[in-house]
């Protein structure tokens, strides 16, 4: 199973090199688990599904229905923010929630918690390795609203990139807050709960103006609206939301602190 290969693969990478019984260094094992955790991501085939093709297919499908707010000068540049925003969430709360809880439940996190990797070391490993597989969701997405819909970035394109590290670490936070603390059918039932609903009030395909004033409400104070806004104020033009960026910044902050304070390894 690939829970037990990547207990297996991580122990391998932390023998020690150099001196006899010398432990390895906490970096090295941070960087370690990453790798792990890339490739298993990667052989997982509904890990690939969730976060490589269902945004391009989301992406595809509101492009041709032509799908856009008022006052959007082209579908695109609307819908190209929500679904990168979609993507982010997609690795970091179910993809990584559930595939963590089930290593817990498997016992491979037990057998993490005997070698040189801490509790910390394990978020941010998990955050590094989300960090890689979103380098290929953003090239995907945007050779995609490049190429076939003329898409061209507008307003400070670089503020993406500050904006999509936050969102990175707020939906992985949550995901391992999940994974930490409760059994893997329920982080399942949860995060699969949660995703679905971020996506409906969320604000990445349908703005929030759109919705009754209650949905609106409570989609303002969740990080997936707040993403949404601040990529759309960087590639958009759009006008700056600093309550967006600040909102997105505080869950950035308290996802992974969370996390790694109350994270059980079994």
């Amino acid at each position: 199973m690939s829970s037990g290969r990547a207990a297996g693969d991580l122990l391998a990478a932390l023998q020690p090199r150099g001196e006899a019984g010398r432990a390895a260094p906490w970096l090295r094992a941070v960087l370690a688990q990453a790798g792990v955790e890339l490739r298993l991501s990667l052989r997982r085939g509904e890990s690939v599904l969730v976060t490589l093709v269902v945004p391009v297919v989301l992406l595809a499908f509101f492009m041709s229905i032509g799908a856009a707010p008022p006052g959007a000068e082209r579908s695109i540049d609307f819908l190209l923010p929500g679904t990168l925003a979609l993507a982010v969430m997609a690795a970091g709360l179910p993809n990584l929630g559930i595939a963590t809880a089930y290593e817990r439940g498997d016992g491979v996190l037990k057998r993490l918690g005997a070698t040189p990797l801490s509790r910390a070391g394990l978020v941010v490993a998990k955050v590094l390795a989300l960090l890689a597989l979103e380098v290929v969701q953003v090239v995907a997405l945007v050779a995609l609203a490049a190429g076939v819909y003329g898409w061209r970035p507008q307003g400070t394109p670089l503020l993406a990139i500050p904006a999509l590290l936050l969102g990175t670490a707020a939906f992985a936070g949550l995901g391992l807050v999940l994974a930490g603390t409760l059994r893997p059918e329920a982080t399942l039932a949860i995060a699969n709960g949660l995703f679905l609903i971020l996506l409906l009030v969320g604000g990445l395909f349908l703005p929030l103006s759109a919705l009754p004033p209650w949905m609106a409400a409570v989609g303002r104070v969740l990080p997936a609206a707040a993403l949404a806004d601040t990529l759309r104020a960087a590639l958009m033009g759009a006008p700056e939301e600093p309550a967006a960026a600040l909102l997105l910044a505080g869950w950035a902050v308290a996802a992974p602190v969370v996390a790694a304070l109350t994270f059980r390894w079994e």
